[in-house]
């Protein structure tokens, strides 16, 4: 997981650094990926926690998933105004849904991990 996620960061950051057009296009998508990367981790976790059964007050589920969801929506909403070829829009899109993708599973495979290595440990 951890080579899925490191080629996901990879390309994202490919097409960030090669993105053509002006510097604010790309500090805005910078900071919708890093934006987006960040509360798919925290969904991942507090998915994982009510699954768990441990609950969180319901006001946190509602941030955490208005996070994500504002993350992904400012995020395709600047990458679809942006003035660039569509060949790059779809690269670049493809790789930021990639990014999540791979974000959600790395945060599995960390706490399933973690969980097993709880287990054995205690007797």
């Amino acid at each position: 997981m951890w080579a899925s996620f490191g080629i996901a960061l990879s390309l994202a950051g490919t097409g960030l650094t090669w993105l053509p057009g002006h510097d604010m296009d790309r500090a805005f998508m910078f900071m919708g990926y890093i934006f987006t990367l960040s509360s798919a981790f925290a969904l991942a976790k507090h998915t994982r926690e009510i699954e768990a059964r441990l609950v969180d007050t319901p006001l946190w589920g509602t941030v955490v998933w208005a996070a994500f969801v504002f993350a992904m929506g400012l995020t395709a909403w600047g990458l679809w105004r942006m003035d660039i070829n569509p060949a790059f829009k779809s690269f670049l899109g493809v790789s930021w849904l990639f990014l999540v993708s791979a974000a959600f599973t790395l945060a599995k495979m960390l706490r399933d991990e973690h969980e097993c290595a709880k287990a054995t440990i205690e007797p």
